[in-house]
Order: C-alpha cells, then structure tokens, then sequence
C-alpha cells in the first residue's frame, strides 16, 4: 500500500515531527494516529483540532476535511502541514445592535456556520439568514452590477438618480456561503453583520418569537425609510404611527407635547416636506388602539407584507432601449440602467 511521509508542526511550541501514513486513511484517522503517537497533541476536545496548510495569503491557506482520504490532495512526501486548533472567534451584530462574539469552526463554510451561529443569537429559521460586511459609498459603487466606467454620461446620470431613489442588493456586500471565513479574508476583530436575506417563511414570525420580530421589524424599517419599498403617503403615515407606537406606547397629550416626530426618523424622504404630515402622523397614532410594542411591530411587518414589493431583491442591470421583438431587424439598439427584481 502505497504511503507518504508528511512534516507535522504544533504551531503552539513550534516542534514538528516526521511521520508516515497510507495514502488511503482518512484525515480524521490521520489525526487518531498523530494524538496517538505524539505526546503534544494529546490537548483539549480531538473534534475542535485538524490538520491545516499554509500559505503565504491566507486567504489561499486551508484545511483538510476529515471524510477525505490524504491520497485525494496530492501531498508531495515532507510536506509540512500543522496540527491545530480549528476554533477562531467572530463578533456577530444583528440589526437591533446586539453584538456577541461567538467562538466558531475556521474549517467550515458559511452555509456550514449559520445554524451555529443564529441558534446562539437566538434565531431558528437559519436558512434565511446570512453574513454581509458593512460598505462605505465608494465600496457601494465599486459593487454595483452596473458599472461607472463603461456607462456613458447620460446613462451614468440616470444610474446615479436611480441609485439615490432606490437601495438594490448591489449594496450589500454578502459573503459567499461556498466559502470560509478564511477565504473571505475575515479578521478575528473585524464585525459582521447578521441580516435576513430570504423571505420564504417569515409568515411564521409573530409575537412568539420576539427575537425574530424585532430583527425583521428593524431591517423592514430600515428598507420603508430608504425607499427600497417605495409606498404611499397614506401607508407611510400608518407606518409611522406604528413606529410612533412602539416607540412611546398609547399617545397622549402629554406624550405628544413632549414627544414630537422625528420626520427623518419616521418617514421616506419624500415625505419629510408634506405640509401637516406630522399632525396626521400623531391622529393616525392617536387612532390606533391600546396595543403594546410587540403588537404595534408585528402590525408593521403585517402592513409592510402587503406590500407589492416585499421579499424581493432589486439589482441595476442594463436593457435594450427598443422592445426584445425588434432586435431581429434592429442591431443599433443601445443598454440603458434598469432595474430587476426577482422574489424567493
């Protein structure tokens, strides 16, 4: 049976050991044999450890799955690998703010990590969640699916108005579940943020699942007051009076002389100038009932479910500028920005 000798290094001491194995064990019998022969490997949990290799970018340094065999990497003999701790620290933020720093598998993916990592933020449907890094404006235009380079002057206008009214999922900058933390080059220090991504099944969050509600509460806040949904003045008034509601509970006179509406923080852009809006935001709250904070933010995730846009993900694209059936007989059509939008 054909064998090959590998280096083994504990990065922790620096010793290394040369040992020979099969070419037909696994790397998880690998390991048995290393803590079974090697004195310094015999520490913490067997499960948390593996063999890992290096590389000058460690974006391109990994680690060997356990179900493989060793003949499936081709190691060269004397290759050196470390034998080492697959645990790494990752500070999570959720919308709400909440920041925990979680300890975690460096060896699996980001669709391996999620169940982990929602289940000790208190969240169960992890499939619908994912990790984003948090972008500046030049990072934002740098991932737009439409790019200012190859755009011409008057497209680009349009591009960037239509950048100002709308907020696509070119902003966000979402870590492939195919890859590590390690390969997406995350630091141990560096924050990301937790955020829902897909919709199939929130019908299920209610006020039993405080946790959920919250979070789902703050991120469709945050796509009303951004104009990713674009809506009515009416509806953005109704919205509004249920932040208000949640925010100060039953409105009184006294609560409304001392507690006026942050138009900024309540309403679209586009209705901050309204003439009396804010006095209609205060009757609408006025009207709405004796409800508390978990009822008056269920109702607005009810109202903003409603909504023709909601659950679905908008990207700036480019279009031909004359209808698809013309193209045959017409090759001097030309791409203009705009936008798509496509639901789970």
């Amino acid at each position: 049976m054909a064998a090959s000798s590998l280096i083994i290094r504990f990065p922790n001491t620096e010793n290394s050991y040369l040992m020979k194995f099969d070419k037909d064990i696994t790397i998880s019998d690998l390991c048995c044999e290393i803590r079974a022969k090697i004195r310094e490997a015999n520490v913490g949990n067997p499960s948390s450890y593996g063999i890992f290799v290096t590389d000058p970018d460690p974006k391109h340094s990994f680690w060997l799955d356990n179900s493989r065999m060793l003949s499936y990497y081709h190691l060269r003999d004397n290759f050196e690998v470390e034998y080492r701790c697959k645990l790494r620290l990752l500070v999570i933020q959720t919308m709400d703010g909440t920041k925990k720093t979680l300890q975690v598998d460096d060896s699996k993916t980001i669709a391996e990590l999620m169940d982990t990592i929602c289940s000790k933020m208190g969240i169960t449907n992890y499939e619908e969640y994912s990790l984003l890094r948090p972008m500046d404006e030049e990072e934002k235009m740098r991932t737009l699916t439409l790019r200012k380079a190859k755009s011409t002057a008057k497209d680009q206008d349009k591009l960037e108005k239509m950048k100002q009214k709308l907020h696509t999922d070119d902003e966000l900058n979402w870590l492939s579940h195919g890859k590590t933390l390690r390969q997406h080059d995350v630091d141990e220090s560096e924050i990301l943020l937790l955020r829902r991504k897909f919709f199939f099944s929130d019908q299920n969050v209610d006020a039993r699942d405080p946790v959920q509600l919250n979070l789902l509460y703050i991120q469709l806040k945050e796509a009303i007051l951004n104009g990713t949904h674009p809506i009515s003045l009416e509806q953005a008034i109704q919205l509004a009076a249920l932040q208000c509601q949640s925010e100060i509970g039953i409105l009184t006179a006294e609560k409304a002389k001392h507690n006026p509406v942050d138009l900024k923080e309540h309403l679209p852009k586009e209705y901050w100038k309204v003439k009396g809006v804010e006095k209609r935001i205060q009757e609408a709250h006025r009207n709405l009932g004796n409800f508390d904070e978990r009822e008056s933010k269920l109702r607005y995730v009810q109202l903003c479910r409603s909504l023709p846009t909601y659950g679905i993900t908008f990207f700036l694209i480019k279009v031909s500028d004359i209808p698809w059936f013309h193209l045959i007989q017409n090759s001097c059509s030309r791409l203009i920005p705009g936008l798509s939008g496509y639901s789970d």
